[in-house]
């Protein structure tokens, strides 16, 4: 029998982006198969009638659902899907401990739970179910549909590979041994400190203040996590970051191993100017099948692709959800 953890869930609208008159709104809760219960906003169609395709959104990695996972759920909502943006375990108001863990196995798990949970509902069409997956969680929704069979159609937008960047760090520049064992030696050191505190070091989220010289990417995720833009009190990227030694799992398990073999379509989306548009490129490299689809936003960086509306290629989106949910 599943078991259903009792989560504290804000009923007042509290997301960084406006509510749309457009569609309804209310909170859900499923449970993965760790046990772990989820919170999920569901954005349903005004005057929605019979059964519809459904997406489940989740993403950017360390955001929570009232970021950007839930403005591209309200966004296809208002396009005629029922849309889920759910928190992944450990964050946000979705359960699970200890808190802000991370977990290339529970994750994955995660998107394949919320397609359990969209399957069973009287007013979706369980054989119309898709998923986005943002920054990283990009990476485990198409870790997820290279699994899932039931998954029609995957976006991946301005991905993120977190195995990848965890074991090799950015563009592969830690790409080593000795600096793989130099990274395990102290992640390791500090899990014995933790169990002799009996508590968990957090990794902290995006760095304030903002040094002047910090990467241009680090100033976009400064400029999205940490003003009125986007932060969000429950956003581990907007406050005390992730569990400090969660990184391990992701070091030393790659996800994306058998990509190659999703059959269900993938749409890709990468910004043209993004830090992070080899993960994209590379993860596109290896999916196979003419269903498949890369396309590069011109002039766009990393975050843009969070919540600029006039950047997010949202009729596109719409067109591949419609051509393959079907």
């Amino acid at each position: 029998m599943m078991k259903t953890e009792e989560l504290k869930l804000t009923q007042e609208w509290d997301k960084v982006f406006p509510k749309s008159e457009k569609v309804g709104h209310r909170k859900v809760t499923f449970v993965n198969h760790f046990g772990i219960t989820l919170a999920a906003d569901m954005y349903i169609p005004a005057q929605a009638e019979g059964k519809l395709p459904a997406i489940a959104v989740s993403g950017p990695f360390g955001a929570c659902k009232e970021q950007a996972s839930g403005l591209y759920a309200q966004t296809m909502a208002e396009r005629g899907f029922l849309a889920i943006a759910f928190d992944p375990s450990f964050t946000g108001e979705s359960g699970g401990y200890p808190r802000a863990m991370h977990s290339p196995d529970i994750n994955t798990e995660d998107f394949q739970a919320a397609v359990d949970f969209l399957s069973v509902q009287e007013n979706v069409d369980k054989e119309r179910i898709g998923i986005i997956g943002i920054c990283g969680w990009g990476g485990m929704a198409l870790n997820a549909a290279a699994m899932d069979t039931r998954i029609k159609g995957t976006v991946a937008s301005t991905m993120y590979d977190m195995t990848r960047v965890s074991a090799k760090g950015y563009f592969d520049e830690a790409d080593s041994p000795e600096a793989r064992f130099e990274m395990k030696k102290a992640l390791n050191a500090q899990r014995t400190e933790d169990y002799r505190n009996g508590a968990y070091a957090l990794a902290g989220g995006v760095v304030d203040p903002l040094p002047e010289d910090a990467p241009f990417f680090v100033k976009d995720y400064y400029d999205y996590y940490k003003t009125d833009r986007g932060y969000h009190v429950r956003s581990l990227n907007s406050n005390s970051g992730w569990n400090m030694t969660s990184s391990l799992s992701f070091i030393n398990m790659p996800i994306l191993a058998y990509s190659d073999e999703i059959q269900s379509a993938v749409l890709v989306i990468h910004g043209e100017k993004a830090h992070s548009r080899y993960f994209g490129e590379d993860a596109f490299k290896k999916l196979k099948g003419d269903n498949k689809e890369l396309m590069i936003i011109p002039g766009a960086v990393h975050t843009d692709l969070y919540d600029r509306t006039d950047i997010i290629p949202f009729d596109k989106i719409e067109e591949f959800f419609r051509k393959y949910l079907v």
